[in-house]
This record gives C-alpha cells, structure tokens and sequence, in this order.
C-alpha cells in the first residue's frame, strides 16, 4: 500500500461534525506564552501528499507562533492576530480580527501573536 493509502481520510459523503469534536488541549509552551495560561488542541481529519484537513482550538490568551501555509475558516470564538513578520514582504502586516465565518489565508514563516477573547476553533487545510 502507499502512504496515501495508508494515511488517515476523511470519508467520502460523510458529514463530520467540526463544532462538537471532543478535543484534548494541552499548555502553550511557556516561550510561546504573550499574556493568560492559553491551551490549544488540535485533531487531524485527513491527511494525504496534497496536505492536511484538521480542526484546531485556543482558549483564552495571547500566544506567539510561526505560521505554516494554510487556509483556515473559523467556527466559533474571537481573536485578534498580529503579524510581527510576514515573509513575503519582509515587514510586519495590518492586523485583522477573526470572528466565525472568517476565512483567512496564511504563509509558511509568518511570525504572529494569537490574542484569543472567546475560545477559538478552527477548520484548516495545511499545504
């Protein structure tokens, strides 16, 4: 069998309920920590050579990260994300504010700050 064979899939015509998937959330690295005592979580859907499907959450708090390339969509929660650093064009971005239904789109190297005001969970796809 191949690796994508192998590899865990969503299910073709299923529904999978995002919202109400039961996450474990573990402490933000202490390096990590801006302000609060955030936990994030984070379960894979699908995973194939093309990339990942996953469901990511954060409680209250403010943490630092260093982005991957990904697509995300929010489905409950409020934050605010900083960008210290945005590869592409070699300075700092605008930042923007996510509530749900919020789609945004972030670059491999992007050097953030995560300040979550409702527990925040989102559906990813990482490239």
């Amino acid at each position: 069998m191949s690796a994508d064979e192998t590899a865990l899939r969503l299910i073709a015509g299923a529904l999978t309920d995002a919202s109400g998937l039961a996450l474990e959330h573990e402490p933000v690295p202490a390096e990590q920590v801006v302000a609060g005592s955030p936990t994030t979580a984070y379960l894979a859907l699908d995973e194939s050579g093309a990339g990942e499907i996953g469901v990511w959450e954060m409680s209250v708090g403010a943490m630092r990260d260093v982005e991957v390339d990904e697509v995300f969509v929010v489905l409950a929660g409020a934050a605010t994300v900083e960008f210290e650093h945005v590869p592409s064009t070699g300075r700092p971005g605008d930042p923007i504010v996510l509530a749900p239904g919020a789609v945004v789109r972030l670059e491999a190297g992007m050097k953030t700050i995560w300040t979550v005001r409702e527990p925040l969970r989102k559906v990813f796809i990482e490239r």
